[in-house]
């Protein structure tokens, strides 16, 4: 089971690239980051931990570019993956976006995971073009289209969301193959069917319940839809438990993910110092 890192990330506080070589060289195995182009002020769509409108942290409005983020702690890392949770495909063109994330794989090494959600805040998919009844479809056939890019010679794709003629388009991802695909959703048989359907596996949402029996039900339907081996299984955590982390493992868990608190630079790495010495394996 693998051991990895989230930062919220934003205009203040620690950088990307600073948190990312601080967990480096921990030896924690994975770096994400979130993503949100913007935060309308006024908006219907509430919060999933809040409920309403208000938000839970204000970083949401000041949230960085994933890729760009990613892209400085690329350069100053030489092992740790690199991936988002969660990214918003649907609020970007396919075609660019694939040509970024080809792009940081490349030239991180092949180190790109691609975390991605539906978009719990309708509003800021609106002001995007996306038909909110519609973003499951529209993101299924974003991956598909990049998908191709990422993996045909002459590139080609026709739906209802993404189109393009026979096309080139490098690079390819460095593996050979699409990069690593998880959906950030709720723990539910219909989310679940989406992923066994459309993705490499599932990222928990953060407080999420009953984790073990959503581990076995997602791998039961991965295997019920004719999918080979099991899907990938990231769970945020709050707080490391050994015994826990022992029942997760044996499960099915590949992962295990952290976030970082708002705070400077030398107050981050003095928690990261902390938590990798609860984490026996890293050491």
């Amino acid at each position: 089971m693998r051991f990895g890192l989230v930062l919220f990330t934003s205009d203040r506080g620690i950088t990307p690239a600073a948190a990312a070589a601080a967990g480096e060289h921990l030896g924690f195995d994975s770096f994400y980051v979130p993503e949100h182009t913007h935060i309308p002020v006024r908006r219907e769509a509430p919060h999933p931990l809040t409920g309403d409108a208000s938000l839970p942290d204000d970083r949401y409005a000041r949230t960085l570019d994933p890729w760009v983020s990613l892209a400085t702690a690329a350069a100053v890392t030489s092992r740790i993956r690199l991936g988002t949770a969660v990214a918003i495909p649907v609020e970007h063109d396919p075609i660019t976006l694939a040509k970024s994330i080809a792009s940081l794989d490349h030239l991180s090494g092949g180190r790109v995971v691609l975390g991605v959600g539906f978009g719990w805040n309708v509003d800021e998919l609106t002001d995007h073009g996306v038909p909110p009844k519609r973003r499951r479809t529209m993101l299924r056939e974003y991956l598909a289209a990049m998908r191709t890019l990422w993996s045909d010679e002459q590139a080609e794709y026709s739906g209802e969301f993404a189109e393009f003629g026979p096309s080139w388009a490098w690079p390819k991802p460095i593996r050979g193959d699409a990069i690593p695909t998880y959906v950030g959703a709720a723990g539910t048989d219909k989310n679940f069917a989406w992923i066994v359907q459309s993705a490499d596996g599932w990222i928990t949402t953060p407080g999420e319940q009953d984790i073990e029996s959503r581990v076995v039900r997602l791998q039961q339907m991965w295997r019920d839809g004719g999918r080979v081996g099991n899907p990938e299984i990231v769970v945020l955590d709050v707080k490391p438990d050994v015994a826990k982390l022992a029942r997760w493992g044996e499960l099915g868990v590949t992962e295990v993910v952290y976030g970082m608190p708002d705070k400077s630079e030398a107050e981050v790495l003095a928690y990261l110092d902390r938590l990798a010495n609860k984490l026996p394996v890293l050491h």
